[in-house]
């Protein structure tokens, strides 16, 4: 099999392509005339009288009729729907006959947009919609161009979260922006999660590669508690850990990009950790291993997630671009702004919860 082809993160060369059909000339020529160009009279029904004539000379405004044919009731509707499942055949087969030739594209982090968009996208989209029935807000906070570091909460024991969100930003924003999560260490180090994390676009979180997106235009998602949101029991739902040293302030403020809060509702219930299994978790390598009221018990099927009701909502976004360079290395500065940051995130999820009327509604 080919290998893909790498090229630089901001190639924007376009993938459309291919032209126009002619149009279909629609057969001409009256009806019933003669061959010399005269007009056969016109004889009345029995019981009928004939239509008085027009002025010599007159021309019928609407042109000769032609005669129509009463459409097929439905005969409309089934050609669009198979034209519809055609071009989806199609566009399937050419999206298999590229991933085995290899003539697809990736950027220098890895990211596969036409397998996020055809794919993972597509299988993320129905969880969002139909399952958790993500309700989003405040869509209109991250800019349409440019750079943005979004900054969310982190919760749910499995990082369920960042996905929705990166579906929420796509489907809702009207340019269709993609986020480009932060993830930690042991996504990397994962079989098949690897992969998969990659071509999402999803990069590890460090500052150099969150900067280096960022000065690209693209929009950067990072969760700052970590382990320590995803991984906290039940009891602290909804209360938000330490958000680090402050580096993806740093990191925005080097970028000159604003900093747009996001406060996530419905992640916490969907696997409630009861209890963690520390030796276990140390004998596997994970930060943790958690234990609810359905997993391990059910096997498998405790694997599967409560259908709660979510709730995303991004808030007003903090300008970084005023500040001067040296900014970045200020300690005081850093840490005023990431309160700043944990504080409307914090207010924002207390706020949710007042207006929630249940988890699963």
């Amino acid at each position: 099999m080919a290998d893909a082809k790498v090229i630089p993160f901001d190639d924007d060369r376009s993938r459309s392509g291919g032209g126009s059909r002619p149009a279909r000339r629609r057969p001409g020529g009256g009806g019933g005339g003669r061959g010399d160009g005269s007009t056969a009279p016109v004889s009345a029904l029995p019981g009928g009288r004939l239509p008085e004539p027009s002025p010599e000379g007159a021309a019928d405004p609407q042109g000769p009729q032609q005669p129509q044919e009463a459409p097929v009731d439905g005969a409309q509707g089934a050609g669009e729907a198979g034209g519809g499942w055609d071009r989806r055949i199609a566009g399937g087969l050419a999206f298999l006959r590229r991933r085995v030739t290899g003539d697809y594209e990736v950027d220098e982090f890895g990211y596969d947009k036409e397998l996020t968009d055809q794919v993972l996208m597509s299988a993320l989209r129905p969880l969002a919609e139909r399952y958790f029935r993500v309700e989003v807000k405040g869509v209109e906070n991250i800019p349409s161009d440019g750079g943005a570091l979004i900054v969310a909460n982190h919760s749910g024991t499995l990082p369920l979260d960042g996905l929705m969100l990166q579906v929420a930003v796509h489907d809702n924003h009207p340019a269709e922006r993609h986020l480009r999560l932060l993830a930690a260490d042991l996504v990397f180090h994962l079989p098949v999660v690897n992969e998969l994390a990659r071509k999402a676009g999803h990069t590890l979180a460090c500052a150099e590669d969150a900067q280096r997106l960022l000065e690209l235009g693209e929009i950067v998602g990072v969760m700052p508690e970590g382990f320590k949101g995803i991984g906290k029991p039940f009891g602290d739902r909804y209360k938000l850990q330490r958000f680090g040293r402050g580096g993806f302030v740093s990191t925005a403020l080097r970028a000159g990009v604003p900093i747009v809060p996001c406060s996530i509702v419905g992640a916490e219930e969907i696997y409630p950790m009861i209890g963690n299994a520390k030796t276990l978790a140390r004998l596997l390598g994970f930060p943790y291993f958690p234990i609810t009221p359905t997993f391990p018990w059910l096997g498998p099927l405790g694997a599967v997630p409560l259908p709660t009701k979510w709730t995303i909502q991004f808030g007003e976004p903090i300008p970084t671009d005023g500040y001067p360079p040296e900014a970045a290395e200020d300690p005081m500065l850093m840490f005023n702004l990431t309160d700043q940051v944990r504080e409307q995130i914090q207010h924002t999820l207390y706020k949710l919860l007042v207006q929630r009327r249940s988890v699963f509604f």
